[in-house]
């Protein structure tokens, strides 16, 4: 996939205009930023575009963790926020099966997110099974004829091939960002063990980094 992301800079700082809520609505929260109801539209399908807002119903969520980071990083984010975006979920029996299913049968770039993140920190067991592949269609067929289904619940996600893969462990970590919520800690998991491997980081609070280093594990 060829796609070239684009940050919208006034998007952006919109967002970071915003004050920090676990769900907005767009009356109340976007348009007094905004200025107008038409641009607040325009600004939040921006950021929807990129997978860093959620709109619905008259009430929007915003990716904090993606929108704290500063400006250059957002840039660095935005092949790993398309991809994930893009990304398809699968599931069979909706079990551990269903992952060593997909490793022994599935060619993939880099596995990302959880088992990999798991791999790298041993601190969050994995939940969810995201890889990398080449060929999405070909991929998509070889899971429906054993029997997977498309759906929310499956633990299997195909991603599509966005951006640089040259550094795998920072794509992780960027990747982990770019997902937000419980991926956020490993992000700051793997900063802290394999921190000479990255060549950015991100920025978090310092409550979450402390809680993050007095819960690693003692041997790696």
């Amino acid at each position: 996939m060829n796609q070239q992301p684009i940050l919208d800079g006034s998007a952006f700082l919109f967002a970071q205009k915003l004050s920090v809520k676990p769900a907005y609505s767009i009356k109340e929260d976007a348009v007094p930023v905004a200025g107008s109801v038409m641009t607040a539209y325009r600004r939040l399908n921006s950021l929807k575009s990129l997978g860093i807002a959620k709109t619905g119903r008259g009430r929007f969520m915003i990716n904090t963790t993606v929108i704290s980071q500063p400006a250059y990083l957002v840039e660095k984010l935005l092949p790993s926020l398309i991809s994930l975006k893009n990304g398809r979920r699968f599931g069979r029996y909706y079990s551990d099966s269903d992952v060593r299913f997909v490793m022994d049968n599935i060619s993939h770039r880099l596995v990302t997110l959880d088992y990999k993140a798991w791999e790298l920190t041993k601190f969050q067991y994995p939940a969810d099974l995201y890889l990398y592949v080449d060929n999405i269609g070909n991929t998509i067929e070889l899971l429906k004829n054993n029997g997977f289904s498309e759906g929310k619940k499956g633990r299997i996600v195909i991603l599509p091939m966005i951006g640089d893969f040259s550094n795998q462990i920072e794509r992780v970590y960027l990747d982990c960002i770019a997902n937000g919520g419980r991926s956020v800690q490993d992000a700051v998991a793997i900063e802290l063990l394999h921190g000479d491997k990255l060549n950015l980081r991100g920025s978090f609070p310092v409550d979450l980094i402390r809680k993050v280093q007095e819960d690693l594990p003692m041997e790696q």
